[in-house]
């Protein structure tokens, strides 16, 4: 099995896009891909639809829902595939509806992406709602009633500084950013929400962050295997952490396994090195 695709910027993805009138589910492109149509095509009857990288990293990729989670190896591309039905498609390189594509790298400048999860800081209040600082160029905004329960009689109060775990609900480069804290499917808020005690860590890179939302990460299992005691963690894409445990000795603890991982990578997550912190 080679090594997983690294692509640069205008490189072209090997995937095709499912047809208009085909009743599956749509595929979700992540951050660094770009969906672009040669309008030179409007009206010849050929689609003239690509996908593009706009940045450099490693392609990722997430098989949809139904799908089994097996390493496979499709097209040059190592991914999280499909199980042995799907291996026997005849096309290579063709998209499955529900799948995701996007772009992994270990920068530290996150631009916000639709559907991904955040953590903000409240940094003003208005009648309406809150502005929030998301790491990013500018600020989000989250409406007051975006949360689980909200009514206009009875919704949270933040105070400036507050922390937060929200959702973009709309990312777009001419337009202000938007937040929520409840998933838009079910209307609950799923571990969205006011973010409690705990202890920040901010600046980490954006390739950690990603690793840790894996549906398998090997940090997570590293660290489960090498403390001993329980921690609540909630990871943003936007390059922080929240993490938390019983005592403020283990979430320090904690902290500085993370900023280890995110410096040397798993290699610094020796067990000699963490009995060395005292737990």
């Amino acid at each position: 099995m080679s090594s997983p695709a690294v692509v640069l910027p205008g490189d072209a993805l090997p995937l095709s896009l499912p047809s208009t009138s085909s009743a599956a589910a749509p595929i979700a492109l992540g951050p660094g891909v770009l969906h672009v149509v040669d309008k030179r095509t409007a009206g010849t009857g050929a689609r003239g639809e690509t996908v593009v990288a706009v940045r450099a990293g490693v392609l990722g990729y997430l098989a949809g829902k139904g799908v089994k989670r097996e390493q496979q190896q499709e097209g040059g591309v190592e991914m999280q595939g499909a199980g042995a039905e799907k291996e026997k498609e005849k096309e290579k390189g063709k998209a499955r509806a529900g799948e995701r594509w996007w772009i992994e790298g270990n920068g530290k400048r996150y631009l916000p992406a639709l559907g991904e999860s955040v953590i903000g800081i409240i940094s003003a209040r208005h009648a309406e709602g809150y502005r929030v600082d998301i790491a990013s160029s500018s600020h989000a905004s989250l409406d007051a009633l975006a949360f689980e329960g909200a009514t206009k009689r009875n919704k949270p109060n933040l105070k400036v500084g507050t922390l937060v775990y929200a959702r973009v609900s709309l990312a777009h480069k001419d337009m202000e950013t938007e937040l929520e804290c409840v998933n838009p499917n079910t209307g609950k808020g799923e571990g969205f929400g006011e973010l409690k005690e705990g202890f920040l860590l901010e600046g980490l890179s954006l390739g950690l962050c990603r690793n840790l939302l894996r549906p398998t990460s090997p940090i997570l299992d590293r660290l489960s295997a090498l403390l001993d005691f329980p921690f609540e963690l909630a990871t943003g894409t936007n390059g922080r952490v929240w993490v938390k445990a019983a005592e403020a000795r283990e979430t320090i603890v904690l902290a500085r396994c993370l900023a280890r991982a995110d410096a040397e990578g798993l290699a610094g997550l020796d067990k000699g090195w963490v009995e060395g912190l005292g737990v």
